[in-house]
């Protein structure tokens, strides 16, 4: 599968339960590319799990982190020349900094657009997620990223089976080269 040359770096956004991982994970294999996961790498620097780090130093400091392990990641990939998918944290683009970083590297950015119930659905019973306190928060918080998912370059309807939104993102990208 070809991507367009100029594009190393495909990173993926959406709300918390849309696949980001998983997805990613099984993309970068198709491509025969790294997988890098945000949210891992932020517990490595860290060396505690993300509600730890919400619970003892609160989401300011989580994101000052995601900040630092974005712009890493980037240039890993920018300065390494290896190609990459990465997957987001649910938030990483409610700084405005990380979506100018990614747009700087020239990364494409995959928004895996999931509906509301489908989400609360997922991330139901799921207790390492720092933000998903209650359906009512849950709702709300997805009505506040929103917009900022709208930024992406290209939507996906992350519904299907993992390999199906992968097909999905393929085709995608192997039509965005042929019209380049």
């Amino acid at each position: 599968m070809s991507v367009p040359v100029s594009r190393k770096l495909i990173a993926l956004t959406g709300f918390m339960g849309c696949g980001k991982t998983t997805v990613g994970r099984l993309l970068a294999e198709r491509l025969g590319w790294r997988f890098v996961d945000l949210d891992t790498r932020i517990v490595e620097r860290a060396e505690a799990p993300i509600v730890d780090i919400f619970r003892l130093h609160g989401e300011p400091a989580f994101r000052r982190i995601e900040g630092e392990v974005l712009e890493r990641a980037i240039g890993e990939t920018v300065e390494g020349g290896r190609s990459t998918v990465l997957a987001l944290g649910g938030g990483t683009l409610t700084r405005p900094e990380n979506l100018s970083r990614l747009r700087q590297a020239g990364a494409l950015l995959l928004w895996l657009d999931c509906p509301v119930e489908e989400l609360l659905q997922r991330c139901a019973g799921v207790s390492d997620r720092p933000l998903f306190r209650d359906e009512t928060g849950f709702r709300l918080l997805y009505s506040e990223r929103f917009p900022i998912y709208l930024q992406a370059g290209i939507r996906i309807e992350a519904t299907a089976d993992p390999a199906q939104i992968v097909d999905r993102i393929l085709s995608k990208l192997h039509r965005e080269t042929v019209e380049a």
